[in-house]
C-alpha cells in the first residue's frame, strides 16, 4: 500500500480505489483498528457505487507511523489528570488525528470528500465536519457518540472482562487469541461470527501489523477529548449516523444523542448489531451509505 508524509513527520499509509473525478469518500477508522477492519464487502461495494474510496491506518496503528518515541503514557494517570491537578502527558489528540486526514486530502488532491467514520474515527469525521466545514461535503457517523464514553454498567462489565483478557505473553499467538475474544465480547448477539474465521482474520491482523502501545496512546487522545456537543450543532453537512441497537461500547442513546444534536440528521437502527461490522450488514449500510452520498452529491449539483 503507498503512504504519504505529513508536514509533521508522520507517515499515513492508505488504500485509494476507484475513479480519480468520481465523489471521493474516506473512511475513518477507530480505536486500535486497522484500516483493514472496513470490511472488503463494504469498501469495494462503495467503489462499484462509483465512488472513489480511500481507507487508511490512522498515527499509531497498522502500517503508518508507530509513535514509540512517545512511550507508554499511563491511563490511569491521564484519566486522573482530567478530574485532578496532576500533569499527565498526552501524546497527541483527536484534533491532530483531524490534521492527518486533511493532510492525506492535501496529498492526494481532494479538495472535499464524504466522510464515513465508526467509533473514533466517527468522532475525528464530526470534529472535520464541525471546524472544515468547506472540506466536508455529508459524514455519516457510525456506533460513535460525540463524547468518550461514558462509563455504564455494561460497559465498566465489559471493561473488566477486557482487563482479564490482556495476553500474558508478547507472543504473536497471545496477540491473535486476545483479538478473537475481543471480537466475541463487542460483537453483535444478533450476527455472532464463527469463531475460526475469526481467528483467521485476527491472523492477517496481527502479521499484518500489531501495536499495543499505539493502541494506549490513541486511548489516551479519545479520552483526553472534549465533548464535542457544542460544536454538533456548527455541522451544516447532510448526517447520516448509524447504530447497532446492542452495542455493548457506545450505547444506542449516544448515537441518538449525536443526531439529535446535528441539524436534519438522519438516524437509523441496526437490531442485532453490537460494535463491529458483522457480514450480513454489509449490503444493507453499503445501500445506505451509497444513497446517503447520492443525495448529498444531488444538492451540491443542484448548488451549482
Amino acid at each position: 500500500m503507498p503512504s504519504i508524509a505529513t508536514s509533521h513527520g508522520i507517515t499515513i499509509n492508505y488504500q485509494d480505489e476507484g475513479p480519480c473525478d468520481a465523489p471521493t469518500v474516506i473512511l475513518i477508522m477507530g480505536l486500535g483498528a486497522q484500516m483493514t477492519v472496513w470490511p472488503d464487502a463494504f469498501y469495494y461495494g462503495l467503489v462499484s457505487n462509483g465512488f472513489r474510496v480511500i481507507r487508511f491506518d490512522n498515527r499509531d496503528t497498522g502500517l503508518s507511523s508507530q509513535l514509540e518515541h512517545c512511550g507508554r503514557p499511563s491511563l490511569i494517570k491521564a484519566w486522573l489528570s482530567r478530574r485532578l491537578p496532576i500533569s499527565s502527558s498526552v501524546p497527541y489528540t483527536l484534533e491532530d488525528m483531524c490534521l492527518d486526514v486533511l493532510e492525506l486530502m492535501r496529498a492526494l488532491k481532494v479538495k472535499k470528500a464524504h466522510l464515513v467514520g465508526a467509533s473514533m474515527g466517527g468522532m475525528i469525521a464530526q470534529l472535520l465536519a464541525a471546524k472544515y466545514k468547506k472540506k466536508v461535503l455529508s459524514l455519516t457517523s457510525i456506533m460513535s457518540s460525540s463524547s468518550a464514553p461514558a462509563l455504564s454498567r455494561s460497559n465498566v462489565g465489559l471493561l473488566f472482562k477486557l482487563m482479564r483478557l490482556k495476553p500474558a505473553a508478547k507472543s504473536q499467538e497471545a496477540a491473535i487469541d486476545y483479538l478473537v475474544k475481543l471480537n466475541q465480547l463487542i460483537g453483535s448477539p444478533g450476527y455472532p461470527q464463527d469463531e475460526q474465521i475469526l481467528k483467521q482474520q485476527a491472523r492477517l491482523s496481527v502479521s499484518r501489523a500489531h501495536t499495543p502501545n499505539g493502541f494506549k496512546r490513541q486511548l489516551i487522545a479519545l479520552t483526553n477529548s472534549q465533548s464535542k456537543e457544542h460544536l454538533l450543532g456548527k455541522i451544516k453537512a447532510p448526517t447520516l449516523v448509524i447504530h447497532g441497537l446492542a452495542d455493548p461500547i457506545i450505547p444506542l442513546a449516544a448515537g441518538q444523542k449525536t443526531a439529535q444534536q446535528i441539524h436534519k440528521a438522519k438516524f437509523k437502527v441496526v437490531p442485532g448489531m453490537g460494535h463491529d461490522f458483522p457480514p450480513e450488514l454489509m449490503k444493507k449500510l453499503t445501500k445506505w451509505v451509497s444513497k446517503h452520498i447520492k443525495k448529498a452529491e444531488q444538492k451540491r449539483l443542484k448548488k451549482k
